[in-house]
């Protein structure tokens, strides 16, 4: 990819033999973090701490199991401070692995909790009252035509990790432009929705660098999915995300997972690509089987590794993909959606 430069080599090389990455000093005062996620393809999640004269800003947590806190910990320590040092804790998003020990890092150092008001508001129906949600995935599937013997396992398949997140109703709402207010730093948020609906990036523009969150990865595509908790039109508000984000070219981005890297523009350029490739390869499918619903098209579509062979979880991570893709053409007024138990799509005349 022309203008796209790893610059976490190290970060790689760990990734390339399917270790953990060591904890890294980015730039004086900047340390990057790895907080592991056992038996999850991701692997681990990077939190980045910020000294200043206050104390130690941590953006993002990991999850809250007993070998994440101690990695974090630990991290910490070699960064020359400890947990009662935190006094600030960004979230990015409300996805467990960047959100789940905010509220145990709070009880311990008394640090406050940040987080954009499209995600804060969502707490309680994510990890505390979850029946709605189960109930509207559900509906979610049976429009998505997923099979009776499956929709079950699928509706619920995200409440196995309610344990992993520490729930806590965030201190500060972060909104779009803030200034994060770290001494010796010039960190400012962007919203960038899309992988969920108040995801925040930050950029450093005297320390030209960019925290991507899950919203820019340098080697997978986020998840971007329909789902009972998100935008009308997720994918459409990731892409004009990504292009938002895109014009903050800077030397370094530093991502929520795998590894850092340059060309900020560049890999931008290529997601958009990648979504557009996608939503054509849907348009063939409907073109040659009219009527399809989401489902069907989702065990069509091209993936790596077959549909049928991957955790309940990311089956439903995969329909909704499909479905996304589908609201964005119908935005685009390139197909036509016929009933609701299951809906079935046919591609609109040219």
């Amino acid at each position: 990819m022309v203008g796209f430069e790893v610059t976490g080599i190290a970060q790689k090389e760990a990734w390339a033999a399917n270790v953990v990455p060591d904890v890294e000093q980015v730039r004086p005062g900047l340390w990057s973090i790895p907080v592991p996620m056992p038996d999850n393809p991701l692997r681990y999640v990077l939190v980045y701490a910020f000294e200043s004269n206050s104390g130690i800003t941590l953006v993002d947590a990991g999850w809250d199991t007993d070998e994440a806190w101690t990695a974090l910990n630990e991290g910490i320590a070699r960064a020359g401070g400890s947990m009662s040092d935190v006094t600030g804790v960004v979230v990015t998003h409300i996805h467990p692995d960047h959100y789940g020990l905010a509220g145990r890092i709070r009880d311990v150092s008394g640090a406050w909790i940040g987080l954009h008001p499209a995600d804060a508001e969502l707490l309680e129906g994510r990890y505390v009252e979850t029946d709605e949600l189960v109930a509207r995935m559900q509906d979610l599937l049976t429009l998505s035509g997923v099979p009776d013997e499956l929709s079950p396992d699928l509706a619920t398949a995200s409440m196995q990790v309610r344990s992993m997140v520490h729930m806590a109703v965030p201190d500060r709402l972060i909104e779009d432009d803030d200034l994060i207010g770290i001494d010796g730093w010039d960190l400012k948020a962007i919203w960038t929705p899309g992988h969920s609906p108040g995801h925040l990036c930050l950029v450093d523009p005297t320390a030209r660098l960019v925290i991507s969150g899950d919203h820019v990865l340098p080697r997978i595509t986020p998840n971007i999915s329909m789902h009972s908790q998100q935008f009308p039109n997720p994918l459409g508000s990731y892409l004009e995300s990504l292009v938002k984000i895109g014009h903050f070219e800077q030397d370094e981005v530093l991502p929520g997972h795998e590894y850092r890297f340059r060309g900020l523009q560049a890999r931008t350029e290529q997601l958009i690509a990648h979504h557009e490739e996608r939503l054509f390869e849907i348009e063939t499918h409907l073109r040659d089987h009219p009527g399809l619903t989401s489902w069907e098209l989702t065990m069509r579509l091209t993936w790596s590794r077959p549909v049928s062979e991957i955790p309940s979880f990311m089956q439903r991570m995969a329909n909704g993909e499909t479905l996304a893709h589908l609201v964005l053409l119908e935005y685009r007024g390139r197909v036509l959606r016929e009933g609701d138990a299951p809906a079935r799509f046919s591609l609109l005349d040219s």
